[in-house]
Parts: C-alpha cells; sequence; structure tokens
C-alpha cells in the first residue's frame, strides 16, 4: 500500500516580485514616485499602515497573473513595513489609495483598465499625476469611491490621508489638513536639517559670548574690588580709617 502525502495547491503557486520591467518610464516619474513614497512614509511612520511602491498587487488568490503594479499604495489596518509582494487575500485590507505616475503612453492602462480594477476593488482613492503634464489638465487627477463608483475629485483633498495635494512643478506637494504644515520632501528635510544645526550653533555661540561677557564683568568686579581694599590698607597704613571717607 502506498501511502499519499496531501498536497497543498496554494503552496506551489508562485507569486514573483519582480518582472523585470523598469520601475518608471522617466526620470521626472521615478523622482515622483521615490518622492511619494518618502513623504507619505514619514508622514504615516507612527500609523497602522505601509506605503508600497511598484510592487506587485495579487488581487485574486489562486491567479499569479491577476496582478498590477501600482506606482504608490497606501494601506491601512496592516502590519508596517515593506513586503516583497502585496497579497490582498493574506493581507485581509485592500489599499486605501494609489498613486499612477502617469504619461501619454500609459494614459490608456491607466486611466481605462486600473481605474476600473482599482474601482471593483474598491479602492477608496485613485490619482493620477502627470509630471510632464502630457495628457491630464493641470497635471493631478483624483477619483474618490462613492458607493461603488469613482467620482472626479473637485476640492484637492485626500479624505484617507487627511492631505490637501498641489502640483508642485513636476512633483506633488502634500500638506496636511489640520495644520496646513506641508510634508517635507528629502531634499527639503535635508536643508531643513542644515538649518536647524546652524541655528543651534548660532544660539550656542550667543550663550557662548554672553557666559564670556559675564565671566569679563566679573573679573572687573573682583579687580575693582582688590583696587578697593588695597586703597583701604595704604589709608590704615597713613592712619587714616577708610570708613570715614566719603
Amino acid at each position: 500500500m502506498t501511502a499519499t502525502i496531501p498536497v497543498n495547491v496554494e503552496s506551489e503557486i508562485f507569486y514573483p516580485s519582480a518582472d523585470g520591467q523598469p520601475v518608471a518610464e522617466t526620470y521626472d516619474h521615478l523622482y515622483a514616485l521615490l518622492t511619494t513614497l518618502e513623504v507619505l512614509k514619514q508622514y504615516l511612520a507612527n500609523r497602522q499602515a505601509t506605503v508600497l511602491a511598484n510592487q506587485f498587487l495579487y488581487y485574486a488568490q489562486g491567479f499569479p497573473k491577476l496582478r498590477v503594479a501600482p506606482d504608490v499604495m497606501v494601506i491601512f489596518d496592516v502590519a508596517p513595513g515593506g513586503r516583497d509582494n502585496y497579497k490582498i487575500w493574506e493581507e485581509g485590507q485592500v489599499p486605501t489609495v494609489i498613486f499612477e505616475m502617469t504619461s501619454f503612453g500609459t494614459k490608456g492602462q491607466d486611466e481605462i483598465f486600473k481605474k476600473t480594477l482599482y474601482e471593483q476593488l474598491g479602492v477608496k482613492e485613485y490619482w493620477l499625476f502627470d509630471p510632464k503634464g502630457e495628457w491630464v489638465e493641470q497635471q493631478l487627477r483624483g477619483y474618490r469611491l462613492r458607493g461603488e463608483i469613482y467620482e472626479p475629485i473637485q476640492d484637492g483633498r485626500s479624505e484617507p490621508l487627511q492631505l490637501r495635494l498641489v502640483v508642485e512643478e513636476r512633483l506633488i506637494g502634500f500638506y496636511r489638513e489640520d495644520t496646513g504644515e506641508k510634508l517635507l520632501i528629502p531634499d527639503e528635510l535635508v536643508e531643513a536639517l542644515r538649518q536647524e544645526i546652524f541655528a543651534r550653533q548660532q544660539a550656542e555661540e550667543l550663550v557662548e559670548q554672553e557666559r564670556q561677557r559675564a565671566e569679563q564683568e566679573r573679573q572687573r568686579a573682583e579687580q575693582a574690588e582688590l583696587q578697593i581694599e588695597h586703597l583701604k590698607a595704604r589709608l590704615r597704613s597713613l592712619n587714616v580709617d577708610p570708613d570715614t571717607i566719603e
């Protein structure tokens, strides 16, 4: 009698994490992708969320060819950190917000196929950013899920992220709704840090200068006191009571 070993069909299915295709079409698209990724990662650093970029999103268990690679996707209520790929059935959450850095060459894919797919998956917001301004009017277009249908976003806001989005040349600028504060991109963070260090050094120099001035005043006061004591001693040597002199 031959023993049989149970086979887990799912465990035999391979879900690739790469396809050998370029990350982005041009430098501008890559820069917009990486900047958006880093800004949102910093913003959500203390939240139960993850931000992934150009990684396969698998949406049908058992069908590894049914996949898409959003440029940037934000998923809430999952463990923070990176993944080699993202399987909806394992994580239990659909991406909440997706950004695609679009171009004229990817217009049909981004505006038709991906928009329809994300709508059907229940992605709450879908944003198209055209860094070169090739086909999207004013470079930025957003869709918000109302019921089961995407509607154009008219207010420039991301409701799930609680951020206001603004086109800033070939990047998306993100601003907090609660404070109006801009989320700094990496270059701006470096400059802000440099200015903070410079301001701290200046403050430390001012404190040191004030300490030196105070020390000089103390030394002058001590010298004046010594001179007075010497003068009093001289008067006493001449049989003159210093306390009687006004």
